[in-house]
């Protein structure tokens, strides 16, 4: 073959290669820096053209790839800049994948074709990019469940096509976006249908032109934010909306007349405000099913009438809110009623709840002034009437007379094929050779309140398994378990998603069926609102077995990589002795090395290290479902150790993690803290670039939370003064006996924990200072704390002394005295307190009662008042605080328990008063050792 020949043939290979490589130079070059900086990717990710392999998750039009769908997979990253190389991107959904910890860059403008923009429920972080407003064919912005902070750009107000707009469950700051002669906003979303901007940082006041006549929003949902001034009346001329949430904001003004325009609403949630005015006339909203309006300052007036006329309502939440006289009883004869609350008002009279109520009404009326009750000899619902003047005589009824008790999820299935498990709210399938796809749905809204009614799951069921069919996805049913509503009042439910014409799910399907409850492409059920869903991590079978091999292979050579370090040992100790600097490297704390300036492996008292494996599996792999809490330091999750004790793990976010000196630092000085009424470090962990600390897991939640009647345990006179004593000891365990001593800097009600007994114990020492720092002259660079509870002293003069503590802890005390918190209506509760010491009864809490019947009442104002001095020279120790309390319990108490109010009988008096300090030895007995502390701790 001559020269000439073998040009051709080359030529003729050169061009079917070009032939049968269709996928678009640029596409498989970003797909291929995709598999290269992230992990976890499917494994079929093989080979030099994804359009022609048909790469799981990459969709194309001939040779461009179009849509990259990818929800579900695990996957691990920290950059998202290769994706936005993808320029023919139509569609773009990474949801659940919380291993993706990254910015959104400004790169995504580059997506000119992008309708679909879904990254719900990852690791993303930063600020939304104004470049994301280029994105002309938007339709569709799932980026709620993230950790994105900054200012919604006004940009977006440039998408023109956009209906459903979700940024929720975010760190999200500043005002909401308005149009201005050279910006865009929020306003000119004419087309959009979905506004869902609840759970973040998100202020100022609500502008009137936010919204117009032109607009066609279904649900507008800004609860959980720091919204203040009036309501806009503008909002009541979007005649479509059928869901309104503004709950949990700082609004203050009356309720706009306009919004009883509002024909097509069913929910309206205003609860946990602070609106004022007359309780507003609604009539107008003829399809109302749940409304929320608890919490407000609304002026005192008569049950209104028109709740008879609304004929659709399921649910009427009005606690709190100085509604009087009596219930007409035409209210209960609405047949589709399911819930009323009107806790906490000024109800009188007789309750007559007439003959047409239905027998799965919920009916909660405690702490009102209600004297009889017509159907007492026969009635049939679940009625509360406990601390009304009918459950105070000899003759109370046990059953409307019982206190309410702390409400947890149901363990409800439907259909009723399994069966939950209380810790994670996992359902087990009865079947079980089947795999389901699991995770949890939580409503925006709802329309009900009956959670066991299994009418509302079926219309749920036909809706999902209705989208699956059309999709053609390999889904044989859904099952739903545990539904409950969480302390917002949002719905929440787990599903279970079982597979068809296979045991399990693969990645192509597990990416479909998470690609349609994201987007949500079908029509609700009537009696539900959009949700989000948030899966749990899915293990894929073929994977597994693939996994498990490994696993054998590396357990092996991990055997005999062990037997060469145990003679490597041995060598070492009989030649040169340094088998102790070996054992110590390969401990836990191998990662403090003591020749750098993390200062050597953490002297822990008590505390023990816990391996991030076991960490993840005690909370399903940190699932959201095992979240009991958040703050600026990261999340909480409730799990279950291996030894079955149950703990509060503290885990440490993106932005949040210390330097090894200042995290060892820490948990030396808490595992050094032991005593009854300060919660415990039990461990921590500190690998895999973690920092995590592992507490005693306390019951009853925040002593805020209880205050407010959330957790709904009642807190009479006697228990309060125990926990104020609970939580003084406490704290005066921290200034004086903890070595070395400890001021906390941010004491406040939610750092009050209740345990199953109601015993209090102060917690979260986030931004707590060893005193020996303060020995030195310390001035802080940095003002930290809580608004409200900050003493004025420290934060005029960045002097931090013991007395900054005592000031905090006056202010709780006024909290518990009046239920209010430390800034209302602008007014600071001790300016409140003072200007009522002539009457007592105007400031405090109601569900206390006379304040004649309140022994040491004015012990206990005097010494609040003491602590909240302006100066720290007039502020008592302490330790004087608690001789004081232990004084006003025995006033309060005729004859209290010693054991349990009293700890003075086991000192000495006279020459030994000076060191008087008020608790057992056994409670502090393991913090004797001192330890250098030279970093403020985080």
């Amino acid at each position: 073959m001559g020269p000439r020949f073998k040009v051709w043939v080359l030529v003729i290979c050169i061009q079917i290669c070009v032939i049968e490589a269709v996928t678009n130079p640029n596409d498989l070059a970003a797909l291929n820096a995709l598999k290269s900086s992230w992990k976890k990717l499917p494994p079929n990710w093989k080979g030099a053209d994804p359009c022609n392999s048909s790469w799981v998750g990459v969709v194309c039009n001939k040779t461009r790839v179009t849509s990259l769908k990818l929800a579900g997979m695990g996957l691990v990253g920290t950059s998202l800049s290769d994706v936005t190389s993808l320029s023919e991107l139509v569609k773009l959904d990474l949801s659940n994948n919380k291993g993706l910890e990254a910015n959104l860059p400004p790169s995504i403008g580059n997506l000119k074709n992008l309708d679909t923009l879904m990254l719900v429920g990852c690791g993303l972080y930063g600020k939304i990019p104004e470049s994301i407003g280029s994105l002309n064919n938007l339709i569709y912005i799932g980026l709620n469940k993230n950790s994105f902070t900054g200012v919604i750009p006004h940009t977006i107000g440039n998408l023109s096509k956009l209906s459903w707009l979700d940024l929720s469950d975010n760190k999200l700051t500043g005002n909401l976006p308005v149009s201005t002669e050279i910006e865009s906003g929020l306003d000119l979303l004419l087309n959009a249908r979905h506004f869902h901007l609840s759970k973040n940082q998100l202020s100022g006041n609500i502008q009137p032109q936010l919204f117009s006549s032109k607009m066609q929003l279904l649900h507008l949902v800004l609860d959980q934010n720091n919204f203040t001034g009036a309501i806009p009346n503008t909002i009541g001329l979007l005649l479509t909306l059928k869901t309104l949430r503004l709950d949990r904001n700082f609004l203050t003004g009356p309720v706009p007349e306009r919004l009883s325009n509002l024909g097509n609403l069913t929910e309206l949630h205003l609860s946990n405000n602070l609106l004022e005015g007359p309780f507003p006339n609604l009539t107008g909203m003829v399809s109302l099913n749940y409304l929320d309006m608890s919490n407000n300052s609304f002026d005192p007036t008569d049950v209104p009438t028109w709740f008879s006329d609304q004929q659709n309502l399921t649910t009427l939440l009005a606690e709190r809110t100085q509604l009087q006289g009596r219930i007409p009883s035409s209210l209960f004869g609405l047949r589709r009623l399911e819930s009323v609350v009107l806790s906490n008002n000024n109800l009188s009279g007789t309750l007559d709840l007439g003959s047409g109520y239905s027998s799965n009404l919920t009916l909660t009326l405690n702490n009102n002034s209600i004297t009889g009750f017509q159907q007492e000899a026969q009635y049939n619902l679940n009625l509360t009437l406990d601390d009304n003047p009918i459950c105070r005589g000899t003759g109370a009824r046990d059953d409307y007379c019982t206190k309410i008790q702390f409400v947890i999820p149901l363990d409800f299935c439907f259909p009723a094929v399994c069966v939950s498990d209380n810790i994670n709210k996992i359902c087990q399938s009865v079947n079980s050779k089947l795999k389901p796809y699991t995770g949890t749905l939580n409503f925006l809204a709802v329309s009900f309140s009956n959670l066991q009614s299994p009418v509302y799951y079926e219309s749920l069921s036909a809706s999902i398994m209705s989208a699956f069919n059309r999709s053609n996805l390999p889904v044989n049913s859904v099952v739903f378990c545990t539904p409950s509503f969480d302390l917002s009042s949002h719905f929440q439910v787990r599903i279970q998603i079982f597979p068809s014409g296979q045991d399990s799910f693969n990645r192509t399907g597990v990416s479909d069926v998470s690609n349609t409850l994201t987007r949500q492409l079908f029509l609700l059920s009537p009696f539900f609102r959009p949700f989000t869903f948030i899966h749990d991590l899915y293990e894929f079978e073929g994977e597994k077995k693939s996994s498990n091999a490994g696993l054998i292979v590396g357990a092996t050579m991990g055997s005999l990589l062990l037997v060469l370090v145990i003679c490597a040992g041995i060598y070492i100790f009989f030649l040169k002795g340094k088998v102790k600097n070996a054992i110590k490297n390969s401990s836990p704390f191998a990662s403090w090395n003591p020749d750098n300036r993390s200062g050597g492996v953490p002297q822990l008292q008590g505390a023990k290290w816990v391996s991030f494996e076991e960490l993840k599996k005690c909370t399903n792999n940190f699932s959201d479902e095992s979240i009991i809490g958040s703050g600026g330091y990261g999340k909480v999750y409730r799990g279950k150790l291996t030894s079955g004790e149950l703990v509060a793990i503290k885990r440490a976010q993106h932005g949040s993690l210390q330097g090894d000196q200042e995290f060892k630092t820490e948990i030396e000085l808490l595992s050094r803290i032991h005593h009854k009424n300060v919660v415990s470090l039990v461990g921590f962990c500190y690998e895999q670039g973690e920092q995590i600390l592992i507490y005693e897991f306390i019951s009853n939640g925040t002593l805020k939370r209880n205050l407010s009647g959330e957790s709904g345990i009642r807190l009479d006179w006697v228990r309060r003064i125990k926990i104020t004593l609970d939580s003084a000891r406490g704290l005066a365990y921290m200034h004086e006996l903890a070595n070395p001593p400890i001021i906390h800097r941010d004491i406040k009600s939610t750092n009050i924990l209740l345990d199953d007994k109601l015993n209090a114990k102060v917690a979260d020492f986030g931004i707590s200072k060893p005193v020996s720092d303060i020995a030195k002259g310390y001035i802080t660079t940095q003002v930290k704390g809580t608004m409200g509870y900050m003493d004025p002293e420290y934060y005029m003069t960045n002097q931090l002394t013991e007395k900054s503590d005592v000031y905090s802890f006056g202010i709780v005390m006024l909290e518990l005295l009046t239920a209010r918190a430390p800034i209302q209506h602008n007014k600071h509760i001790a300016g409140e307190v003072k200007e009522a010491l002539g009457n007592f009864q105007n400031i405090l809490d109601v569900k206390l009662g006379l304040a004649s019947s309140l022994g040491g009442l004015q012990k206990y104002v005097s010494l609040a008042m003491k602590c909240v001095k302006e100066t720290g020279a007039e502020r008592p120790t302490m330790s004087e605080v608690v001789r004081e309390i232990e004084n006003i319990m025995q006033l309060a108490t005729p004859d209290p328990d010693p054991e349990s109010y009293s700890t003075s009988s086991i000192h000495n008096s006279g020459a030994d008063k000076d060191l008087y300090h008020p608790y057992d030895d056994d409670d502090f007995d393991r913090s004797r050792t001192s330890v250098p502390f030279e970093t403020e701790l985080r």
